[in-house]
């Protein structure tokens, strides 16, 4: 047993209470904050979505997603193989979580370039996602149903079989994702910030790719920025002082 429930079952929870507690510290974050985001009031009008369309998008994503994983995790290997099998080591872990991360981006680099460059999956799934021209932390997950289950839900589970993760480890893993994707959605820019310092693939590199003149680059989403740059969808940006207050994004597609 683990934080009172059994060890099978916290991928299941774990990932969705993280997405939510992230989400709200910076949806309160972001309430008083002018001088961190990167839009300005009149850009924030342009979404084509309410906020309460995509709460409910989410929360029903969410709801499959931790069915299927339910599912998946209560039948997979069981109680017995895990108590028999001695508790990997710290090393063995991150080379766990380092080839869950690489397996996912790979995994969803292809299926999100694939949802950009076929009409019919992109008018009928992706356009879902980019209803949310300024996206904002909650809406990480506001995407079509196949989207979720492609995306996220089949790209997980084989990151998560083919790594050999345990329960715990994903659950670890998956809670790192909520992290990262909350943090690429949500629309503010901190130059201390780790992921903003230190990692190319983040909130700006990713609010690039919702914007009208982005859409057909930057397509990695989860950690790294690898299959972008390998075959030539990467957009450079920098990220400025807007005049009047917060950042703004430039590339050489909009200066």
């Amino acid at each position: 047993m683990s934080f009172g429930i059994s060890e099978e079952l916290l991928p299941v929870f774990v990932p969705i209470v993280t997405y939510w507690i992230a989400a709200g510290i910076y949806n309160l974050v972001s309430i008083p904050d002018e001088k961190h985001k990167l839009f300005s009031k009149e850009e924030e009008t342009q979404n084509l979505a309410t906020r309460h369309q995509v709460f409910v998008g989410v929360v029903v994503n969410q709801a499959v997603q931790m069915a299927l994983a339910a599912i998946y995790f209560m039948n997979a290997g069981g109680k017995a193989a895990a108590a028999a099998t001695p508790p990997p080591s710290l090393l063995r872990i991150a080379g766990q979580l380092a080839s869950a991360m690489l397996i996912m981006d790979a995994l969803e680099y292809i299926w999100h370039r694939w949802t950009h460059e076929n009409r019919f999956l992109y008018k009928h799934v992706h356009a879902m996602h980019h209803q949310l021209i300024v996206p904002y932390a909650y809406g990480a997950q506001y995407v079509h149903p196949m989207d979720s289950l492609v995306g996220e839900v089949f790209g997980g589970l084989i990151a998560t079989f083919f790594s050999g993760m345990s329960p715990t480890t994903a659950a670890v893993f998956f809670s790192l994702l909520s992290i990262k994707a909350v943090d690429d959605h949500c629309g503010l820019w901190f130059p201390n910030h780790p992921i903003h310092r230190f990692m190319l693939n983040n909130a700006a590199f990713h609010t690039v790719h919702h914007q009208h003149y982005g859409v057909k680059h930057n397509y990695s989403v989860h950690f790294l920025a690898t299959w972008d740059l390998l075959l030539g969808t990467y957009l450079p940006y920098s990220v400025e002082e807007r005049k009047g207050g917060g950042y703004e994004i430039r590339t050489p597609k909009n200066y």
